[in-house]
């Protein structure tokens, strides 16, 4: 059996729930991590926003190659296999009927008023049917924190599975401790048996380390990340959950995260 990780952007895995994915692949399972968001900026100027975000990852006029290339390091630290696919970032994207930005600042990119591009859903949820393995392990975000292009993964994954597959989600790091995000509401959930050894820490670190780019958007440098994970790890973050068949599920209406 595969384990396939979705994450959104080149990051969110790797932040979200490292650690595990390494202590996988360390057993020998085969893993690997699809980001879904990958793909290069359409041609044509950025949005104002998008500017301001690759000034502050450093990265230049070719940031989406940097962040791929940073993933491929990432992933080499789990010992997982990755796959990147071609939709840009929601940063880059803009609405078809209107030519105007998906994001235009930070607060569209949680904004439950900004729901994801709903074709877009449609389109990613038959790429996946097309292209996942039938026996293989989904996990997807859970979407904490409502970021826009979260809620567009794990409502294409709830479409996707060719097989009926069971689905497996991992809570949002670090959006999991974002102003108002309240873990305890993802109810129906139970844990996957198993523990992140203090290795699996230092490989999860690791691989966020390798997300160079990223880490000034989260943390004041490499310490205070290290520190920081340490904390939650201590406390039990990192791992796979599944849905509890005995109790109702969280779902997603209307593009919020609601019991």
């Amino acid at each position: 059996m595969t384990w396939i990780y979705l994450s959104p952007h080149l990051d969110d895995a790797a932040f979200s729930c490292g650690g595990w994915i390494w202590e996988q692949a360390r057993r020998g399972e085969r893993v690997e991590v699809w980001t879904i968001c990958a793909g290069d900026p359409p041609g044509g100027p950025l949005s104002p926003f998008a500017e301001e975000l690759h000034v502050r990852w450093g990265a230049g006029a070719e940031a989406a190659a940097a962040r791929r290339e940073e993933d491929v390091q990432s992933c080499r630290e789990l010992g997982a296999g990755y796959r990147h696919f071609s939709i840009p970032d929601c940063i880059y994207r803009v609405r078809p009927e209107t030519g105007e930005p998906v994001i235009r600042g930070e607060d569209d990119l949680f904004d439950l008023d900004n729901p994801p591009e709903p074709g877009l859903v449609e389109e990613l949820a038959a790429l996946l049917a097309e292209q996942l393995p039938r026996d293989a392990a989904l996990v997807s975000p859970l979407a904490l924190g409502n970021h826009v292009d979260h809620r567009l993964v794990r409502k294409a994954a709830e479409r996707a599975r060719p097989g009926g597959q069971e689905l497996f989600y991992y809570f949002d790091y670090p959006y999991i401790f974002k102003e108002g995000v309240r873990p305890e509401a993802a109810g129906g959930l139970t844990p996957v048996e198993g523990e992140i050894s203090r290795a699996g820490l230092a490989a999860w670190q690791a691989a966020i380390a390798a997300h160079a780019s990223q880490i000034s958007s989260f943390w004041a440098g490499l310490d205070e990340m290290r520190a920081v994970l340490e904390g939650y790890w201590a406390n039990g973050g990192g791992k796979v959950w599944r849905s509890d068949p005995r109790t109702r599920f969280m779902s997603l209406r209307g593009g919020s995260v609601q019991r």
